[in-house]
């Protein structure tokens, strides 16, 4: 009997789940009737030119339908990339690239079936509604007008023998149901995956756009660490060290004729030769902070906040160790954040948030400031989405006047 009521009970569950996924499917479906009917008629009316300067409009609506679809099929099982080719300057070799590209066939083919498919949905939808509808006709058939009752398959009922005929008819609704929802819901995701992901030779072509950008993100960091490090010794621990050479020089000429002047031009060459010493440590810091090995990412990011002007809350859940590169680079993208927090924003407040979940490392810096961030005002943060490129990672600011200033970072981060 347990065993029983635990399949029912498990049958319903996803029924209900499939039902309600597909009433909501059935929005797209709408707008895919809406998106085709509008896309057919732009293609039909450039032919003659007419409609040439919309066809543009019709490609971009058909995109972002597609990439609406693939987005919440990323949000249901595994993600769905966007497969369009590159588009080249110019209107004419953009537009000819566009319609070209398989993936947009493949996007009017996955538009016009989904929009074959939303009667088909309907029926479907309307299913679970008559089975409840004819379960429940003995209660309320006395309330129609009379001649006007029906059962569901439009017999008319003229009594009560009839209105629980019609009960009996429910179970039928029901097994249809239970055979065509949960079906129709996986067709209709599969035909969406299989026409909206991209081809192998597609994928591997875009991923190779994606590694050559990666790989030339990488080198610009690179080169940039080199530029920093090379004009943090020239200007700070090289001049410090000059220093310390010019004073001991003139402190041991100075030695046999003044040995107190001698005295205090060795206690500044000492002074200098801390100060060169601290400078070293400061750039050692700055390519590999040691507290990354000694306290890991948690203890290092509590380290920076404590450190910030502004009050900061640091949350880390990060149960396993990511390799170093990707630690240091964290590690260097909220020491940015919380500086550029610390000195143009204003805020009263700061939150950093750092978590895996899989293969990737998700950080997000939140203040409460002014707001306005902008990569083109020297924040440092195009310097800062050099280096998340060149992990294959992601960066988003969003930063409207008025604030919050929020920094989205995705760093993938291995197994």
């Amino acid at each position: 009997m347990t065993r029983w009521w635990t399949y029912v009970r498990d049958r319903t569950r996803v029924l209900v789940t499939a039902w309600l996924r597909l009433v909501a499917g059935l929005v797209t479906d709408v707008l895919a009737l809406g998106v085709a009917v509008l896309f057919l008629f732009v293609a039909a009316v450039s032919v003659i030119s007419v409609g040439l300067p919309l066809l543009p409009l019709a490609l971009r609506l058909l995109r972002a339908f597609a990439d609406r679809e693939r987005r919440r099929l990323s949000r249901v099982g595994p993600p769905v990339a966007s497969p369009y080719r590159p588009s080249p300057d110019g209107w004419w070799p953009a537009l000819w690239s566009t319609v070209t590209d398989p993936a947009t066939r493949r996007d009017l083919g996955w538009t016009l079936s989904r929009a074959g498919m939303f009667f088909v949905g309907i029926i479907a939808a309307a299913l679970p509604v008559s089975a409840v509808r004819d379960l429940t006709f003995p209660a309320w058939w006395r309330l129609l007008p009379e001649g006007t009752a029906t059962g569901g398959f439009g017999f008319p009922v003229d009594g009560w023998a009839g209105a629980f005929a019609v009960a009996l008819v429910s179970p039928v609704w029901i097994a249809l149901s239970v055979l065509v929802i949960p079906g129709l819901v996986r067709f209709r995701e599969h035909l969406g995956r299989r026409l909206l992901t991209a081809t192998p030779g597609t994928d591997l072509s875009l991923r190779i756009t994606e590694l050559t950008a990666t790989r030339a993100a990488a080198l610009d960091a690179h080169t940039a660490e080199l530029r920093r490090i090379e004009r943090s010794l020239h200007d700070g621990a090289q001049n410090r060290l000059v220093g310390v050479a010019i004073l001991t020089g003139t402190a041991r000429r100075a030695l046999a004729r003044d040995p107190a002047a001698a005295d205090a031009l060795l206690e500044r060459a000492q002074r200098s030769a801390e100060e060169a010493l601290a400078e070293l440590r400061s750039v050692i810091r700055s390519i590999l902070p040691p507290i990354l090995d000694q306290r890991g990412l948690d203890g290092a990011l509590a380290a920076l906040a404590a450190s910030c002007a502004v009050p900061c809350e640091v949350s880390v859940d990060v149960r396993d160790r990511c390799a170093a590169s990707v630690e240091a680079t964290a590690y260097f993208v909220v020491a940015e954040a919380l500086t550029n927090t610390s000195k143009h924003s204003g805020a009263a407040h700061a939150a950093v948030d750092v978590r895996r979940v899989g293969d990737v490392l998700r950080i997000q810096v939140r203040d409460d400031g002014r707001g306005g961030a902008d990569e083109g005002s020297g924040s440092g943060l195009s310097g800062l989405r050099g280096r998340v490129s060149a992990h294959d990672g992601t960066l988003r600011v969003s930063s409207p006047a008025g604030g919050p200033t929020i920094l989205d970072v995705e760093l993938p981060c291995g197994s």
